[in-house]
């Protein structure tokens, strides 16, 4: 009895999953249907950046998506807010929100770009670590690390701030403890690495605002430059139809999404459907149906496998009740002859299981 109930269980697991996962993976086969979109809160996002996951060009989706209504930035070092994005010069900035300001100064996190992301840091950034021991690396006169000259008047500017007692400085603190920092690794990655430095708290200006002595003025953010050159005549035309450039599939193929839910490997005129007289639809719905073709050629040799397998379970588990007790495995063959053409014809698993069933209490 318990090997009877043993193969019931395993019989019904085995058929079980492999249709209901096939099903689902054929009649879904793109999972972002409807989830793109060409804003997030008051940010226009265009490709190559994306909404979510599936959206715009899988290089960047990794690093930018849209939660709740804000367009984040992703390193290894943390979360970002996107507050702009100039499509005509390819730059964003980001924000850390512990990052400090003139008006606001706490203790801050480190920051990093990584190397093999499409962002680089722009020129306009200058950086400023704030509340740094006197022992510092930043401050051996053989690394130069610190920028001198007229860039040194942006700690005095900042230690000017009211904000500077957040990081436990008076206001108007010799600037000793504050460094420009000019990093060896300026461009293709980059890390700040705040403990390693001994400082309290960094920031970043990218633009004086037009005016260089009120630092209330100064915009703080962080300044990136993206790579442009991924947009293509396939997404334009895509996005030409209405749709917005993705992918899809593991192996990230290009994919138009559609504002009504479909998605198509070329545009979205038609929705998927042939237009009479357009080669670019004709294209379009041999390869629908193609894949559709595909999809049901695929589940129906699954649904003929499980069937099999139930087959073959049935007549084992009647060799075994044979053996067990001469003559009762054999004596059930008539009668369960009928119940093998039903789930042969039928649901597999709840005829096989029936099967087994009958010889467990046979057994």
């Amino acid at each position: 009895m318990p090997l009877i109930s043993n193969a019931c269980i395993f019989t019904y697991i085995l058929l079980s999953l492999p249709v209901h996962l096939t099903i689902s993976a054929a009649v879904h086969p793109i999972p972002i249907n409807g989830t793109c979109h060409d804003t997030c809160g008051t940010i226009s996002v265009k490709y190559p950046f994306g909404s979510g996951f599936g959206c715009g060009h899988p290089d960047f989706s990794r690093y930018v998506r849209c939660n709740a209504g804000t367009l984040e930035f992703s390193t290894g070092t943390g979360i970002y807010s996107v507050t702009e994005i100039d499509y005509s010069s390819g730059t964003l900035i980001i924000r850390d929100p512990f990052m400090s300001t003139c008006s606001s100064m706490q203790n801050s996190g480190s920051f990093s770009l990584d190397r093999a992301s499409p962002f680089t840091l722009t020129g306009e950034n200058i950086f400023v670590l704030l509340g740094c021991s006197t022992n510092s690396p930043l401050f051996d006169p053989a690394e130069d690390l610190c920028a001198m000259g007229s860039r040194s008047r942006v700690c005095r500017g900042l230690y000017s701030c009211k904000g500077v007692t957040g990081i436990g400085l008076p206001q108007n603190a010799p600037p000793s403890t504050c460094c420009v920092y000019e990093s060896p690794i300026q461009l293709t990655g980059y890390t700040l690495d705040l403990p390693k430095l001994q400082c309290s708290s960094y920031t970043s200006v990218y633009s004086f605002g037009g005016s260089e002595g009120d630092p209330m003025k100064w915009k703080f953010g962080i300044s990136l430059q993206y790579n442009d050159s991924y947009y293509s005549n396939v997404c334009k035309d895509c996005e030409t139809s209405g749709g917005l450039c993705g992918f899809t599939g593991f192996d990230q193929s290009f994919a138009c999404v559609c504002r009504n839910g479909k998605n198509t490997t070329t545009s979205c005129f038609g929705q998927g459907y042939a237009r009479s007289g357009t080669r670019e639809s004709k294209i379009q719905t041999k390869l629908s149906s193609g894949v559709a073709r595909a999809n049901y050629f695929l589940l129906f040799n699954l649904l003929l496998l499980s069937r099999t397998l139930a087959l073959v379970a049935a007549i084992l588990y009647l060799k075994i009740g044979n053996e067990r007790s001469p003559g009762v495995g054999l004596e059930s063959l008539p009668r369960l002859s009928v119940d093998l053409w039903k789930f042969m014809s039928g649901n597999p698993v709840s005829h096989s299981m029936q099967i087994l069933s009958k010889l467990a209490k046979k057994d």
